[in-house]
């Protein structure tokens, strides 16, 4: 069974709490990607989409200037770089979440997968894991 090493992507650019939405939003926009990881010491703990800055930030008024840690989804499902892909993909469907932070044995960031990874690079039940992460809770 292949791992999730063999699938994630490596050298994440993270964020850290007290980083503003305007550097999120910049840095989103600089990598073209929807979605960071905010880390502590290396240590996930939180991520950030594009989405959380629209609906939760500026939807409310939010200012630019506001900390991550605000708005920032606190819950954050990583998986282990030894995993199976098919306990990934589990991960991803029972949280319905299209990107997942990949750690190490000492809990340090070291990659993230994405649906498009997968897609990419496993395409074994794709279809499935997309059905269940867009279904609505």
């Amino acid at each position: 069974m292949p791992k999730t090493h063999s699938v994630m992507t490596r050298d994440v650019q993270t964020l850290h709490p007290k980083d503003t939405l305007q550097q999120a939003a910049q840095l989103m926009e600089q990598l073209d990607v929807g979605a960071l990881p905010v880390c502590d010491a290396g240590r996930v703990v939180g991520m950030i989409t594009d989405r959380d800055i629209a609906v939760r930030a500026t939807a409310q008024g939010l200012a630019a200037g506001t900390s991550v840690d605000q708005v920032m989804s606190a819950d954050v499902v990583c998986c282990q770089e030894d995993d199976d892909i098919d306990t990934l993909q589990q991960a991803m469907c029972d949280s319905q979440v299209r990107r997942v932070p990949i750690v190490d044995s000492d809990e340090k960031l070291v990659g993230i997968v994405s649906l498009c990874d997968l897609a990419l690079r496993q395409s074994s039940n794709i279809d499935n894991v997309v059905r269940e992460v867009s279904t609505p809770a």
